[in-house]
């Protein structure tokens, strides 16, 4: 992780908007009111800006962040342009149910970028650069941990000793729980080690929980792994 941030062009700068984060972590907004919230990692994503609106205290971390904010932007509506591209070619794996075009999802993706890029430009102490399996924070500084299309979908690039060193870290930061989203990888099949990972997380004293969710967009990523202290 460290060497990405020394070559932009390892770095994917794209992100999901707040309604999307609602259905993927299957939240309602009054559920953040006032809680200290991570988002981990948190790319382009419009959540933090969205929470801090509604009144949470919510945080972005991300490798991308020891850029500027305005690096990312054009890096991200590059990202988007390719990755448009790209989903016409694999359209069959994906669900479309939420979106009824390829030109909507990409509208969404820049709205997502849109709305980061002030945020960040205006609260820039809201967006710190992490290199995970390690965190900047305190111990047992948020109430709740977020972390999306990240954890699980890389397991072909990130072995299981990462997962593992990142997931204990988020607990260590996190008082409340941690929710992970989805739960397959990029071949749309279940992490292959997750029932491994849910027996260590339970011996170091948290509840696990698989739970179904209202958002489907890649075939096969309808659940997330909710992660509580026992």
């Amino acid at each position: 992780m460290s060497e990405a941030k020394l070559d932009l062009e390892r770095i994917v700068f794209i992100g999901r908007t707040f309604d999307e984060y609602l259905r993927m972590f299957d939240l309602r907004p009054e559920e953040l009111v006032e809680r200290r919230i991570l988002d981990c990692p948190s790319g382009a994503c419009s959540f933090t800006a969205a929470a801090n609106r509604l009144g949470a205290k919510a945080f972005a971390a991300d490798i991308a962040y020891h850029y500027p904010a305005d690096t990312l932007r054009d890096k991200g509506l590059k990202d988007i342009g390719h990755a448009m591209q790209e989903l016409e070619k694999v359209r069959n794996n994906f669900v479309w149910n939420h979106f009824d075009s390829i030109g909507e999802v990409e509208q969404t993706r820049i709205e997502a970028l849109t709305v980061s890029t002030k945020d960040r430009e205006q609260n820039g102490s809201r967006y710190i650069p992490v290199e995970l399996p390690r965190l900047p924070f305190a111990d047992a500084c948020f109430d709740l941990t977020l972390s999306a299309h990240f954890l699980f979908m890389y397991s072909d690039r990130l072995d299981y000793e990462f997962h593992l060193q990142t997931l204990m870290e988020l607990m260590r930061v996190t008082t409340d729980e941690i929710r992970i989203f989805p739960l397959v990888d990029l071949s749309c099949k279940r992490y292959a080690q997750l029932d491994r990972l849910i027996l260590e997380i339970g011996s170091r004293g948290w509840n696990t929980e698989e739970l179904q969710v209202p958002y489907e967009f890649q075939k096969g990523a309808n659940s997330m792994l909710r992660i509580t202290r026992i």
